[in-house]
């Protein structure tokens, strides 16, 4: 991979200081405490969204700074090394994704603007069992009159309570299990039949199960094409992948130096432990996994932004990027409570905050066998 511009380091500087400074990990606990439904301080969005950030890869005809996905990954990173908790993710980067591949022009000029500007969160509501698998969508899209009518239940939707639009993967043909006849639908999330409740997680995020009952959409609805959805969520699913990877590798890399600088400072027999062999070598295996899963990250960014048209390429990196990410956070967020000892047990300490943020990421949008078993089909294995 090639060194980032001059202008990308500026930027992950100029996050890794506001991340650190205007919401660090104290600040998420303080969220967390205070029993926050919405699994995100308002005060920090508003904050994000007047960054830019959540324009980043929005072209700026419609109000974006076109920076591309390794730029956006660099900036997700420093937040996910302190848990910064907003729906930047969901919203700028997975709901524009969402508009930017299935949306016509009129979608475009109108909701992209108001992603950008943070005046509007819109998610993705794809996942419906206790696993990522996007084929399964059962949730129904029936006709009626010159629009259609949407009934089932989705779960896991990120940042579902906060909300302002859905764009909803519904079966409007075939059976669940088939790719053929998923249809995606812009919903808006205070339309009638429409009922949200929030899921406890661990991470203390904003999760939602959303059912769907009765509710009435026009055609202008659709995005993209009636039957033909699969395609571009996968996509979509792919850039979600690939960012949640990059938060995910902040995480790890935060991981990591915690659990480095105890093995500098704490003293047994009279010197640092880091010095003891055995723990020296459990160090050495850890950087060179995340380096390794940092390389397969911003390849799949890098191909995301030079190589849109080649979706075959794009999703084996993404899959491997997201596996690598799920594979390396798991092994450090385990390492960083054991090599702390009793001490990492402890609510008072922040290593259970980055394990409990580790297990939930993991599970989104795949995990390691989904991706593994993708990456060997797409590579011929």
């Amino acid at each position: 991979m090639a060194a980032l511009t001059e202008e990308q380091s500026m930027i992950q500087e100029q996050a890794k200081t506001w991340a650190s400074e205007e919401a660090p990990v104290a600040k998420f606990r303080e969220m967390r405490d205070s029993g926050n439904e919405l699994g995100f301080d308002k005060a920090t969005w508003e904050a994000i969204a007047e960054l830019g950030w959540a324009g980043i890869i929005v072209p700026e005809a419609q109000g974006g700074v076109e920076m591309g996905h390794l730029t956006f990954g660099v900036i997700l990173e420093e937040l996910g090394r302190q848990l910064t908790a907003s729906p930047l993710v969901a919203s700028g980067l997975i709901g524009a994704n969402a508009l930017l591949v299935a949306g016509s022009d009129a979608q475009k000029t109108e909701w992209l603007p108001k992603i950008s500007d943070g005046s509007t969160i819109l998610t993705l509501a794809v996942d419906e069992g206790p696993r990522h698998d996007p084929s399964r969508i059962a949730l129904e899209a029936s006709t009626a009159g010159d629009g259609f009518v949407l009934n089932g239940t989705k779960t896991h939707v990120l940042e579902g309570l906060a909300a302002d639009q859905f764009v909803v993967a519904a079966r409007t043909s075939g059976k669940s299990g088939e790719t053929g006849g998923i249809t995606l639908f812009l919903v808006p999330a205070n339309a009638s039949g429409i009922d949200r409740s929030r899921l406890a997680t661990a991470d203390s995020r904003g999760y939602a199960k959303v059912a769907f009952a009765g509710v009435k959409v026009g055609n202008d609805a659709v995005l993209g094409t009636v039957g033909d959805g699969f395609a571009p969520l996968d996509r979509i699913l792919d850039r979600a992948r690939a960012g949640l990877a990059a938060e995910m590798l902040g995480t790890a890399a935060q991981s990591f130096d915690m659990t480095l600088d105890y093995l500098k400072n704490r003293v047994q027999f009279g010197q640092p432990i880091g010095s003891f062999q055995a723990l020296g070598h459990r160090a050495s295996n850890l950087f060179t996994e995340m380096e390794m899963a940092r390389s397969c990250i911003e390849a799949a960014l890098q191909a995301i932004d030079d190589d849109a048209d080649d979706a075959h390429n794009v999703a084996k990196l993404c899959s491997l990027a997201k596996f690598k990410a799920n594979a390396f956070l798991h092994h450090m967020s385990n390492e960083l409570i054991q090599i702390h000892g009793g001490i990492g047990m402890t609510d008072e300490f922040d290593a259970g905050l980055f394990l409990k943020r580790a297990r939930a990421a993991e599970a989104t949008f795949g995990n390691e066998a989904f991706h593994r078993n993708r990456y060997a089909t797409f590579a011929g294995l």
